[in-house]
């Protein structure tokens, strides 16, 4: 047997997901271990070989490939935790990095302060060089100023170096000479070049999104390195591939190298998943959300792809490479209640993490937690949390919770904790907004998929909240992420600026840079082991219309791109920007403008057979399946009432429940409101929908999603 396994580490869990070469599944979660979270990615490999029966080394040997998803770059961002960095600029363009675009976020706000830059003022430094607009070298870069900058730059201890000059996408010569001497100069440091990260116009975007990468770099290195010896000691044999913000996967080295690609790692596996979902239940769009132990992560795929970005930002840096468009709030299972100046409840983005954890985990957490409000609530059984794993304190949880946020309320325990779960819901719906509303689409038109152990709890609530008529909880949802990674291809984002008006494209001009961004995914996707059949390219541009400010990211094919189908691409343009904005100027025949031109390459690897969990043993009636009743909040009656408790596990015929009513699962509880019904489908999703909202014709939609494929 040869197996692939995703693993994602999140802030309270590490989740796991194996899959055989004859399509048999395993899931698995385990704590996450903040302090060094390569020590939960081991442990939990430990723990799938003891489910197994196989001894350690007999299981490493068996596992061809390993997909890691990973938070530390992130987590280095929003704790300011990264390496101690310096910047080398242009003279004269020192303060860019905290000027940013000179646009004020909140401008109404007097007391909204700047965010704070990566590289203090003090560690940002200039030297007198210079490349004009057209690219043509004006003064060269002068190795005595670098060597006093290196002077200062060993004296303060610096651990990275960011370098970006002005005007060096056109012309990379000085950044290259720059680079090559800090690198023999100082060779235990990690330098980062914009030109390697980002060769792209908008000076702000490519100095900040280089600061990043060296800011996170050296921490990026640290942990793969501490990673891959764990490995080498267990003697692991296969390949260890890493998630990327993109949606696809990269070597180590190439993660060690352009750290910034790993910064929303562990969440842009579930789009992945999502668009294969999607596709498995007949849909062409749909949201995806993943609530888990600290975060809520919400995403869209359109047309069976995933919504990708290039304007993104982490905890307020701008960084411009091609993310896949996730919106991150903190409202998870660990997300903490508290009490603001105005006596209002609050929730998040606080959270009580893996350690100390909600109260409920008994280890240490005194501040109440979303978790702790389900557990009151009755939708957990303090039993059977994770299977009972472990065994959750109710008792300590509702003293704790009346205590601290009860009594100051001047609210009973239970009415504090629908008021929390009301808070956290709410705040996930506008996250939904953000992702859908904002960018344009109406998510009552889109099909829900809720992942997270979290999640399934939640959704209904926040599907009510905006009126979206049905969720689907797949069978993997609470490790949603992990099993999305197995679904990854290799993937590369090739840019080039290019700013010209479109009737004065030079065409062998802009067929070369294709030609040289193909060139350069072959030689990088060949020395990651794929050949060139298995090599599929997808081209854009951003382009606007002359006198905009902002452009539109536009997808078009590789036949118009070769064949120079400008007037394809320009009506697909219009088109584009009607959809966005809700006008387009094409009768007003305005001139379009190309800014970049970008090349996505993927390199296609093999999928596994199944995303199932595989369960074994199934009821043949509903009753079976039934493991008793219990007290829980039912919100559209806002109180509490005694309701079903089904066993998710062996839920695998076509059964329909009617709400209020509960689905446990190991891994995972749905609660199924007043207003729902919920059907088993395929590959053991359960389609959860509301019963006065289904549109017509919903009855036959429903036969086909479930049919088992």
């Amino acid at each position: 047997m040869k197996y692939k396994l995703g693993i994602d580490v999140g802030g309270t869990f590490t989740d796991f997901f194996l899959v055989g070469d004859d399509g048999s599944a395993l899931i698995h979660k385990t704590l996450s271990t903040p302090e060094d979270s390569s020590i939960g990615f081991i442990t939990g490999t430990r723990e799938i070989a003891e489910k197994l029966n196989l001894e350690l080394s007999t299981f490493i040997n068996e596992i061809n490939t390993i997909v890691h998803g990973t938070t530390v770059a992130t987590n280095a961002i929003l704790t300011m935790n990264g390496a101690k960095t310096a910047l080398i600029t242009t003279k004269g363009f020192r303060d860019a990095l905290e000027m940013r675009r000179g646009i004020r976020e909140e401008r109404y706000n007097n007391h909204y302060k700047n965010v704070k830059p990566l590289v203090p003022r003090y560690l940002r430094y200039t030297i007198n060089e210079r490349t004009d607009a057209s690219g043509k070298s004006l003064i060269p870069v002068k190795t005595s100023e670098l060597d006093e900058i290196i002077v200062n730059i060993k004296k303060e201890d610096v651990k990275a170096i960011a370098i970006c000059f002005m005007n060096s996408y056109l012309n990379s010569e000085h950044e290259k000479f720059a680079t090559e001497y800090l690198r023999a100069t100082l060779p235990d440091l990690f330098i980062s070049a914009s030109f390697e990260v980002l060769p792209s116009v908008r000076f702000y975007e490519r100095v900040s999104t280089t600061c990043i990468n060296a800011y996170i770099g050296v921490v990026i290195d640290k942990y793969l390195e501490s990673l891959l010896g764990k490995l080498h000691e267990i003697n692991f044999k296969g390949k260890l591939m890493i998630m990327q913000s993109n949606g696809g996967i990269v070597t180590p080295e190439v993660a060690r190298k352009i750290a910034a690609v790993t910064v929303l790692s562990g969440p842009a596996a579930a789009p992945i998943a999502g668009a294969y979902y999607a596709e498995l239940l007949g849909y062409n769009n749909c949201i995806t959300m993943d609530m888990g132990g600290t975060s809520f992560d919400t995403s869209l795929v359109v047309n069976r792809k995933c919504v990708t970005s290039t304007d993104g930002e982490i905890d307020r840096h701008r960084i411009a490479l091609p993310t896949l468009d996730i919106i991150t709030i903190g409202a998870g299972g660990g997300s903490i209640g508290w009490i603001d100046k105005g006596g209002l409840l609050q929730m998040g983005p606080k959270s009580a993490g893996a350690l100390p954890g909600p109260i409920s985990y008994d280890c240490g957490g005194t501040e109440p937690a979303c978790t702790d409000a389900d557990l009151i609530l009755g939708y957990l059984d303090p039993n059977f949390f994770a299977g009972g794993k472990y065994i959750l304190n109710k008792e300590k949880t509702v003293s704790l919770t009346r205590k601290t946020l009860g009594e100051p309320l001047g609210m009973d325990v239970v009415k504090t904790a629908a008021g929390m779960y009301r808070v956290i819901n709410m705040n996930m719906a506008q996250g939904v907004r953000q992702v859908s509303v904002e960018r344009g689409y109406d998510p009552r038109e889109f099909l829900l998929l809720c992942a997270g152990g979290a999640g399934p709890i939640h959704a209904g609530e926040i599907c009510r909240e905006l009126e979206i008529p049905m969720f689907v909880v797949p069978d993997v949802a609470s490790i949603f992420c992990a099993a999305g990674m197995l679904l990854g291809d290799l993937k590369h984002d090739y840019v080039r600026s290019y700013m010209t008006w479109f009737s004065k494209i030079e065409k062998n001009k802009f067929l070369s840079f294709y030609d040289d961004m193909k060139t350069e995914a072959i030689a990088t996707l060949t020395e990651e082991g794929i050949s060139k059949e298995k090599i599929e390219y997808y081209p854009s541009l951003d382009i606007r219309y002359v006198g905009q400010f902002h452009e539109v990211p536009l997808e078009v094919t590789m036949n118009d791109i070769t064949n120079f189908n400008t007037d394809s691409i320009a009506e697909a343009f219009h088109k584009e920007h009607n959809r966005k904005f809700g006008y387009e100027l094409k009768q007003e025949g305005t001139e379009l403008e190309i800014i970049n031109v970008r090349l996505r390459a993927v390199g296609v690897t093999e999928k596994p057979l199944s995303l199932s969990g595989n369960k074994e043993a199934g009821a043949e009636t509903l009753e079976q399946a039934l493991k008793g009743r219990r007290q829980a909040y039912v919100p559209e009656v806002d109180k509490m009432q005694e309701i079903p408790v089904y066993n998710g596990d062996i839920l695998i015929n076509n059964f329909k429940i009617e709400g209020p009513a509960l689905i446990e699962q190991i891994n995972t509880t749905i609660f199924i409101g007043a207003s729902y019904n919920c059907e088993t489908g395929i590959g053991g999703t359960f389609i959860v929908y509301n019963k006065f909202l289904m549109p017509n014709g919903f009855e036959k939609k429903l036969q086909t999603l479930k049919i088992n494929k």
